[in-house]
């Protein structure tokens, strides 16, 4: 038997090998490691979804509806992420990564702590960043409170106040007249000293005439007490009154005045009176005035009944050329009752007397 020759058997076991070459070749092609920088071939566009079809209906007819796919928005651009993820190819098809690669291996970028300081709003038209507010010093403080002392309360100051609310004229049978009534006071807001005058005049002789000294305290707002000395002169003896009374504003603007008198030998007397400013306009105004006298017993001499002695109303126009000065016209009658009408007729007087007049109304 012939021995095999040395080129035949190589060429014999190089074909035995070729089946095991292919077979290792076609299995392990899957869990070879690619590149990282090999490109990735696009992924097809899905597939365009099937119109749905409707189960026939009872009359035997097939509907068929189409669905159209859902339009997404195109994302918006973004800022490049971390070039440490463009080697790394993505699946975009499936969204997930290739075989063979952990994503815990992969270096991922650190995120830095935030900076709460570097966020706040930046003031316009600078880029340093706003300055905080310095904490209040003691020189701070005590230059917004100055001491109390350096300003004295305003009740605590002196004022004076000077008013003529009626300095008027008139003419009448059988003569004319004069009539005035006025105030004063001087002090503080608490503590005044009241000074109140009024009387009559006619033919150069003075009929009927009082002064008063009071001294008045606030009790309320806009009410003051007084207690005081009055003194009356006229046709008659002259007398002294001590007198006590409250005098103020009432809630609907009436100034109301009632002071109560005990003068010499038991004489008693009170004074009611009251008025009222309506402003037509802001210089224009229309004054309403009452006054009411009273006495305790007769008193002959003086002309004066007891009970209610005279009343006067009146009723006065002015206009205010200044807010200090102010001339008016007005109609004022003067009406007496009991035995003081009895007196006056006796005197040759009427009871009752109506007169036009017109006078001056100032203060400062």
């Amino acid at each position: 038997m012939n021995a095999p020759r040395p080129c035949a058997l190589a060429t014999a076991f190089v074909l035995s090998l070729l089946p095991i070459v292919c077979h290792a070749q076609s299995s392990g092609s899957t869990g070879m490691d690619m590149p990282m920088d090999m490109p990735m071939p696009s992924a097809k566009p899905p597939a365009k979804p099937r119109p749905a079809t409707v189960p026939k209906p009872a009359s035997g007819k097939a509907h068929s509806v189409t669905v159209k796919p859902a339009v997404t928005a195109p994302a918006k651009a973004t800022a490049p992420a971390d070039h440490a993820m463009d080697a790394m190819p993505m699946d975009h098809a499936m969204g997930t990564m290739p075989a063979g690669h952990d994503m815990g291996s992969m270096p991922m970028p650190s995120a830095a702590p935030a900076d709460h300081a570097a966020m706040e709003p930046m003031p316009m038209g600078s880029s340093a960043p706003r300055t905080p507010v310095p904490a209040p010093t003691d020189a701070d403080r005590a230059a917004a409170f100055p001491p109390v002392a350096m300003h004295p309360m305003h009740d605590n100051d002196v004022h004076s106040f000077v008013q003529l609310d009626r300095l008027e004229g008139w003419s009448a049978d059988p003569g004319a007249g004069v009539t005035w009534d006025g105030k004063a006071w001087f002090g503080t807001d608490l503590n005044r000293l009241w000074l109140r005058s009024e009387g009559e005049r006619r033919d150069g002789h003075t009929q009927d005439a009082d002064v008063e000294a009071l001294y008045g305290r606030s009790v309320a707002t806009w009410w003051d007490v007084v207690a005081g000395w009055r003194h009356d002169q006229g046709s008659g003896a002259s007398q002294d009154f001590a007198a006590i009374g409250v005098m103020g504003k009432t809630p609907y603007k009436f100034d109301v005045a009632a002071t109560a008198y005990v003068g010499q030998g038991g004489q008693t007397a009170a004074r009611l009176d009251g008025e009222y400013e309506l402003l037509l306009t802001n210089r224009l105004i229309l004054q309403p005035r009452i006054e009411l006298n009273l006495f305790g017993r007769d008193d002959p001499r003086r002309g004066i009944g007891s009970g209610l002695s005279t009343m006067e109303t009146g009723l006065r126009l002015r206009y205010e050329i200044t807010r200090h000065f102010a001339p008016y016209i007005g109609l004022v009658q003067e009406r007496s009752f009991g035995r003081t009408a009895t007196f006056h007729r006796a005197a040759g007087e009427d009871a009752t007397d109506t007169r036009l007049v017109a006078g001056f109304h100032f203060w400062f």
